[in-house]
């Protein structure tokens, strides 16, 4: 294989797995906050309100990673 196709393929590897994590986490958020609102519906406003703002970083990390993959590319 030629150097170029390698580097384009390690570049994909880093994008998806960076992606894969924040994936994951936003949807163990959604599950335990799903289960709190089970178990206590009267809470639903904090638990909202956490997740969201959980959600929100855990996204971020993923456009980081998304954005560093980009990065690479255009250098290669």
């Amino acid at each position: 294989m030629e150097p170029e196709v390698i580097k384009m393929l390690a570049i994909g590897i880093i994008g998806s797995l960076g992606l894969l994590g924040p994936a994951l986490a936003i949807g163990l958020i959604g599950y335990s906050a799903l289960t709190g609102l089970a178990r206590n519906p009267e809470a639903s406003g904090p638990i909202m309100t956490n997740m969201i703002l959980v959600t929100a970083f855990a996204e971020a990390i993923g456009i980081y990673a998304l954005i560093i993959a980009i990065i690479l590319a255009m250098i290669v």
